[in-house]
């Protein structure tokens, strides 16, 4: 990471900056991460960006997170933790390890309790970012008819390809997964597998159901294309995707799904459209015939 280009960090609303500096490794807790990996700046404290309530105490502020993630608040012997604490002013209070439930920041500053959550909402957000994969979202293009034609497709390729280097059987799509990926997802609770599904039917009551007229839509898939600029180097083959009247409603649809997810953070923001693809050959499959 350059110091000129550190990377950047989009929370509620607002994009800081995350500074590299020196991290720590431990021999025997290669887990365990110290809170010392970067420091937030930002032009102003988003002071109206998180729920603060005035208590007879003080403020009061609760941050909701999965518990596989609560070792990263607290850090090794609980540093973290005590260094958030005493750096804002406040008193963070921790579900235990296994136990569902809130992060509760207490202190005496309202500033101070804006600080932490910050702090935290950075911490999460980078070690979320670490996790696998583990779900995505995707329109299946598995009719059988699109079945049919891919096995014919895979047929022609082996038969005037298979004496290339790196082509066989093995690296071609599955073609009952043939699917269209609208994003990757980081789901680590019941909670955000159940807090998904209720954000895919708020997107189409509030906009699906209008973009689609209610009805399928019928899509093509036609042409290849691959993911980089040297055809030598190629690991990825997908075929592209769109709608068979020509519009664009595909593509508006995938990007307003993408950009509610991006918006709660379920999907971390990386581009802000969803480049219409089906992979059809990718040399992971070589290794791992589940992969997506």
């Amino acid at each position: 990471m350059e110091v000129l280009r550190p990377q950047l960090i989009r929370l509620g609303g607002r994009i800081y900056r995350k500074n590299p500096i020196q991290e720590q490794t431990y021999q025997h807790e290669e887990e365990d991460e110290d809170f010392c990996q970067g420091f937030m700046e930002c032009a102003e404290e988003p002071c109206d960006a998180y729920e603060v309530v005035q208590t007879q105490q003080g403020f009061r502020c609760t941050v909701k997170a999965p518990s596989l993630l609560y070792k990263h608040i607290v850090g090794k012997r609980g540093d973290t933790r005590k260094k958030l604490e005493v750096e804002t002013k406040t008193s963070i209070s921790i579900p235990k390890p296994g136990q569902e439930g809130e992060i509760v920041i207490t202190g005496q500053h309202r500033s101070g309790v804006i600080s932490a959550r910050t702090r935290i909402d950075v911490l999460l957000l980078t070690f979320r970012r670490k996790q696998p994969f583990t779900h995505f979202l995707a329109f299946f293009l598995n009719e059988v008819e699109v079945q049919e034609r891919f096995l014919k497709f895979q047929e022609e390729v082996l038969e005037k390809c298979s004496m290339d280097h790196g082509v066989d059987s093995s690296i071609f799509q599955n073609p009952r997964k043939l699917h269209l990926t609208i994003g990757m997802l980081v789901l680590l609770s019941e909670q955000e597998i159940q807090q998904t599904c209720e954000m895919l039917q708020q997107c189409k009551k509030e906009f699906i159901d209008d973009i689609s007229g209610g009805k399928p839509l019928e899509v093509e898939m036609a042409g290849i294309e691959y993911m980089n600029d040297d055809p030598g180097m190629v690991d990825v083959l997908y075929a592209k995707v769109h709608m068979k009247d020509g519009s664009n409603r595909l593509q508006e649809l995938v990007n307003r799904v993408l950009e509610r997810f991006q918006a709660s953070g379920l999907i971390v923001k990386e581009w802000n459209s969803v480049k219409l693809h089906a992979t059809v050959m990718n040399t992971l499959f070589r290794k791992d015939p589940n992969a997506l």
